[in-house]
């Protein structure tokens, strides 16, 4: 899933001999101080958001890598054109019981980048957006998927509050300049990430084969979480657990194929024991009564 979340900038000015290491790392050329201008940005934490999704604590760090030698662009316009800066450096740090990841960025002085260099110093621009996937996301309250169970994001379970916790890192885009965040609150704000459609990128990029073979295989899963939510079905039925068919049928519709499989190896586990096989004829043993079963 992507995820975009608002943030801050705050300038700093000439780099430190550490900090200009790092910014030669990442550039071409051996860059002076002079030549650059460095500022902080404060990125995602792990709080609950004003829609009700948060980060993992955990994956802050990991995080924080995939952030370094991402661009700084202008209003998420993924284009050379809009790069002006670059992270050179970020971790997670932790403040007042906030985890966040702190990032250093750095501008070229000259030209255009002075005009941008006074905004930063002017308070003027200040808010940035920032973009990342991330792989999973899933429920405060049961730890399941969200999504695959009933909980809903803002509603509250039994004095517990449900948000989704984002975790997984699979990667940083960029963070860009905005001239309005999304939320009107300081502090860590979100929006959802550009969506792309699976089919439209495999022709983009010449991968259409890949889309079929993944397509069949993912239809080829669906049957087969079909199967196991009509087994599992027939199961509870079979045993006789007073659950009526239509509020069965749509609570397995819920359930991931993980959480299929369990459940229905615990009912044919019962199923086995209320139900044990048993052969038509039994044997008896004994040279008198050998064969005795097969006489009539």
């Amino acid at each position: 899933m992507d995820v975009k979340k608002d943030a801050s900038a705050v300038g700093v000015g000439v780099p430190s001999e550490t900090q200009l290491q790092q910014i030669n790392a990442l550039a071409k050329g051996n860059l002076t101080a002079e030549q650059v201008y460095v500022f902080s940005v404060r990125l995602c934490d792990d709080q609950v958001d004003r829609d009700f999704e948060r980060f993992d604590t955990e994956a802050l760090p990991e995080l924080a890598r995939l952030f370094v030698g991402k661009s700084g662009i202008v209003d998420h316009r993924w284009s050379a054109g809009s790069q002006l800066a670059r992270i050179f450096a970020a971790e997670a740090v932790q403040e007042e019981g906030v985890s966040y990841i702190k990032a250093w960025a750095y501008i070229r002085r000259g030209g255009a980048g002075d005009e941008w260099i006074a905004d930063i110093e002017a308070g003027i621009k200040k808010e940035v957006s920032v973009g990342c996937s991330m792989g999973r996301s899933v429920c405060s309250v049961c730890g399941a998927d969200y999504g695959t169970c009933g909980h809903r994001k803002g509603e509250i379970y039994e004095d517990t509050p449900c948000c989704a916790i984002l975790r997984e890192p699979v990667d940083a885009y960029e963070f860009s300049f905005v001239a309005v965040p999304a939320q009107r609150d300081a502090g860590v704000l979100k929006g959802m990430g550009r969506k792309a459609d699976l089919k439209a990128l495999a022709d983009e990029f010449g991968a259409q084969e890949e889309y079929r073979s993944l397509w069949k295989l993912a239809r080829m899963g669906q049957e087969y979480q079909k199967q196991l939510g009509a087994e599992v079905v027939r199961l509870t039925l079979m045993l006789g657990l007073k659950v009526e068919e239509p509020i069965l049928r749509g609570a397995v519709e819920k359930l991931a194929g993980a959480e299929l499989v369990s459940l229905r190896d615990a009912l044919r586990e019962q199923a086995a024991e209320q139900y044990p096989l048993q052969l038509q004829l039994g044997t008896v043993r004994g040279e008198e009564a050998l064969e005795s079963e097969y006489l009539i």
